[in-house]
């Protein structure tokens, strides 16, 4: 008898204590950040963490500090059983839509884990589309859920690993065109952020299709 999965006020560790009872032994929590900036790319991220692990502090990337996000994708990507990460940059995003481009972050996310032997018999999606499973996993049960990251221990995994990146590659960026403020925002749509696009017009990395970066 299948169990129902948990309601949405249940804690973290919830649909993983749920896929236990459904006989999945080695689940991926696939997560994705950077659906709203008007700059910068998507990232999304999937991690198998080990059935036993020892990683405290687990949480939806967007609950910690960026210290504490930073020291726990070191642990995290150190202690999983694989983990990959997919990014989908801004002109992709403009040519196919940001979900569609949210769900092709997800999926090479998830080819990169499975390149390096680690196949799950569940995936765990955050939020409520699922991305398309390579052919070569027909095994492989996916299953979207809303507030994942807030349920599931692999599916905040994934969510703090994505950020860590994503954040990362916004400093960079920051090098290149100091003057948006890319260290400060990520490319997230601030006042500070809207006022110097008005002002400069938008480079490279901003999202032309984006309200706040297309001329109307």
């Amino acid at each position: 008898m299948a169990h129902k999965p948990p309601d949405l006020t249940a804690g973290l560790g919830s649909l993983e204590i749920w896929a236990s009872r459904q006989g999945y032994y080695r689940i991926a929590g696939v997560d994705e950040v950077g659906r709203g900036p008007l700059a910068g790319p998507v990232v999304a991220a999937a991690v198998v963490l080990p059935n036993e692990h020892a990683i405290e502090g687990l949480a939806d990337s967007k609950k910690l500090s960026a210290k504490k996000r930073e020291k726990l994708a070191g642990v995290i990507c150190s202690l999983a059983e694989g983990w990959g990460l997919g990014v989908v940059g801004p002109r992709r995003i403009d040519e196919i839509n940001i979900r569609q481009a949210s769900l092709e972050a997800m999926r090479r996310a998830f080819e990169q884990m499975l390149a390096v032997g680690v196949e799950p018999d569940l995936v765990m999606v955050d939020g409520r589309d699922l991305f398309d499973l390579p052919p070569r996993t027909p095994h492989v049960v996916a299953q979207a859920f809303i507030k994942g990251d807030s349920r599931s221990e692999s599916i905040a995994a994934a969510s703090i690993v994505a950020k860590v990146y994503r954040d990362a590659l916004m400093q960079e960026y920051h090098a290149f065109w100091p003057y948006y403020g890319f260290d400060r925002h990520k490319g997230y749509p601030t006042a500070e952020h809207r006022s110097v696009i008005l002002e400069r017009g938008p480079c490279e990395i901003h999202r032309m299709s984006f309200r706040g970066v297309k001329k109307e």
